[in-house]
């Protein structure tokens, strides 16, 4: 079974990268196959916490080969900085591969991303900023920098030049600020062209070679369902494939080569950004969830939305991905409530809806009919058996398992590496 793909069910930070590093010693390569730095993973190895925001979580796990691959869209600047900070720490970072066509983010798409979200007002999408969205853009547009494009000073040149004819216009004529020339972005691209040639590969080719060997190959998703681009909260969506089907298309390996489907789902609710949120809590107890899980995006710092379990949620990511296995992750979190609520259905405007609808008009209105389980005291982080949860626990975890259509393989218990309680094997 060497093809693994992990995405998030809701709508990120649920915890793949913890998920990903729990394979890390069984596993061969770990590719990341779609967004940019727009996404981060937080993994907590001993008492060192790292924050990756666009390499594969894989790159601490020795004798793993981390992979970007083609779906990504990658800031050089931010892809060598932290190379740099890894390096600085004492991990190899040596063992990276990066796709000859995965796109780069120049400046303009930074610029724009950021005055066209400012012009949105309150329509505004949540954007990061960071240029993720015009990246992909230009990509489905064609006209877009690939990695591969950087060893040919004329194509780049001739590519740079011909984004810009059109980019430079919206710049100076609809959002009033000035025009870039194509000599500072081609300048500050090949800067990075030498030191990222030895990492340059045709990683499609490699994945295959290892996937045909018999090795593991993880395919690590950023963002998650939710936020998919076809399948999510659109257009509170990402500009990417966050689905299972992205990690094919995202990293040139064929889909008859994926064999499980792993979805990450937090105890609770999270999403960053504008969009329908129905289990979103506003009051106290939505700031004792986002105080004691530190629900703060690891990329931007912001506060995330928080809110309850949401089945039906769950239960459409288990059929959009072909989920095989869940990993449930901070259910350590909820100790201390007397009661937890799960979202069970929703009520749009008298109509009840079991499964999540397929309007997104009824689903910005929908409230969350819930249904409510005993809590538990008792601590939990040292549980390491399915027997060593409270009664309780184990009972709101059977519960979440019934509703999802698919088996609960995996309990997070705290943020550490061994925190975990494993019912499945992830691999077996």
């Amino acid at each position: 079974m060497p093809g693994i793909v992990i995405v998030g069910v809701q709508w990120g930070d649920e915890g793949k990268g913890k998920a990903t590093d729990l394979l890390g010693e069984r596993t061969d390569w770990v590719v990341k196959f779609n967004g940019g730095n727009n996404a981060g993973h937080t993994v907590v190895v001993g008492n060192e916490k790292y924050a990756l925001h666009l390499l594969p979580s894989g790159i601490l796990s020795p004798g793993v080969t981390p992979v970007i691959g083609n779906g990504v869209v990658i800031d050089l600047e931010v892809l060598f900085s932290e190379l740099e900070a890894l390096g600085g720490r004492g991990i190899d970072v040596s063992r990276l591969k990066v796709s000859a066509n995965a796109h780069l983010i120049t400046q303009y798409h930074r610029t724009l991303d950021k005055v066209t979200e400012r012009f949105l007002g309150k329509r505004m999408i949540g954007t990061t900023g960071r240029g993720i969205g015009p990246a992909y853009a230009d990509k489905i547009n064609r006209v877009g920098i690939r990695v591969q494009d950087l060893f040919d000073e004329n194509i780049l040149r001739q590519k740079v030049e011909g984004a810009l004819d059109q980019k430079n216009h919206l710049l100076v004529k609809i959002f009033n600020r000035r025009s870039i020339t194509a000599d500072e972005v081609v300048e500050d691209l090949l800067s990075y062209a030498e030191r990222l040639r030895p990492m340059v590969a045709d990683t499609g080719h490699l994945l295959d070679d290892a996937l045909r060997r018999g090795e593991v190959v993880v395919f690590e998703g950023g963002q998650a369902t939710m936020l998919d681009v076809d399948h999510g909260t659109y257009p509170f969506v990402t500009s990417s494939s966050a689905t299972a089907g992205g990690a094919s298309t995202g990293s040139g390996v064929g889909p008859g080569a994926l064999d499980r489907i792993v979805g990450i789902v937090k105890a609770y609710t999270t999403r960053v950004g504008s969009g329908p949120f129905p289990t979103e809590l506003f009051d106290e107890q939505g700031e004792w969830l986002r105080s004691r899980g530190f629900e703060f995006g690891t990329t931007t710092g912001r506060p995330r939305r928080v809110g309850w379990y949401d089945a039906p949620i769950t239960r459409y990511a288990t059929r959009v991905n072909g989920i095989t296995d869940l990993v449930l992750t901070k259910l350590d979190i909820l100790t201390g409530l007397e009661q937890i609520p799960v979202c069970v259905a929703y009520d749009v405007d008298g109509t009840r809806f079991d499964e999540v609808p397929v309007n997104q008009t009824d689903f910005h209105h929908a409230t969350p009919i819930l249904e409510y389980f005993p809590g538990w005291s008792e601590d939990i982080s040292t549980a390491r058996s399915f027997d060593d949860l409270p009664q309780n626990a184990q009972d709101y975890v059977l519960a979440l398992e019934g509703m999802s259509n698919t088996r609960i393989s995996v309990i997070g218990v705290g943020p550490e590496r061994d925190q975990v309680v494993v019912r499945h094997d992830l691999l077996d």
